[in-house]
């Protein structure tokens, strides 16, 4: 297989769906931790009395009310960087030669030489760079009015 197959395949399978499916099941579980503890403090004012002349109130019953937490927004985003580079070469060089020795005008000796020298080489570079980030925002809101009327009715009766 072929380094930019390679590369391609890698694209083609990543976790995008995965990634998103995370991020709302993390978001949900967060919202809900949210929540809970939002409910915990609103009944945790309605059991904290405080004296207000000789009389006792619970913080619910006194206006206070917790702040309830909402996500609004969340975005994933992820880069991926991929460069490929290949090169080739190719040479072929030689050299051919001839000597000769003669004694008194004759030839004697006769010599060639011939050298061949061939090269080829294929050098693949591959880089790849990944990035990424969550962002998500939040804002308060206030208590559920139903919830906030039963933890005053419940602190009137108490």
């Amino acid at each position: 297989m072929s380094v930019g197959a390679e590369i391609s395949r890698t694209l083609v399978n990543a976790p995008l769906p995965q990634l998103i499916e995370q991020l709302g099941v993390s978001i949900a579980n967060a919202q809900a931790a949210l929540d809970k503890n939002s409910i915990q403090l609103a009944n945790a004012m309605s059991a904290d009395e405080v004296t207000v002349g000789n009389k006792k109130y619970s913080l619910i019953a006194l206006g206070f009310a917790p702040t309830f937490y909402q996500f609004t927004e969340a975005t994933v985003e992820v880069k991926l960087e991929f460069s490929l580079s290949e090169s080739e070469s190719f040479s072929v060089g030689g050299s051919i030669g001839g000597s000769s020795s003669s004694k008194d005008g004759e030839k004697k000796q006769t010599m060639f030489s011939a050298s061949l020298t061939a090269s080829y080489a294929r050098k693949f570079e591959m880089s790849a760079e990944g990035a990424s980030s969550i962002a998500a925002r939040i804002v308060s809101l206030p208590a559920p009015e139903i919830y906030h009327e039963l933890l005053k009715e419940l602190a009137a009766n108490t």
